[in-house]
């Protein structure tokens, strides 16, 4: 076998391969609970209110540092 015969089976076999994985099904989810999935919606959007306020508090930190490191670099500038 020569080389452009080989390499015109394996390219062939490979693509089998690949088009044979792509159209395998996939198992059906699940049916879901209307209340449990309420109740994940629910934690979520508390998780999330939660992350929004920590990241506001971490923010307004950082302004007042960087307001205060303002103040030290004009009063030293004017000097």
């Amino acid at each position: 076998m020569n080389a452009k015969t080989f390499l015109k089976l394996a390219t062939a076999m490979l693509a089998c391969c690949v088009v044979g994985l792509a159209s395998a099904k996939l198992p059906a989810p699940p049916p879901v609970d209307p209340v449990k999935a309420e109740e994940a919606k629910q934690k979520a959007a508390e998780a999330a209110k939660k992350e929004a306020e920590l990241l506001g508090k971490a923010q307004d930190r950082v302004a007042e540092r960087y307001k205060k490191q303002q103040k030290g670099v004009a009063s030293t500038a004017k000097k």
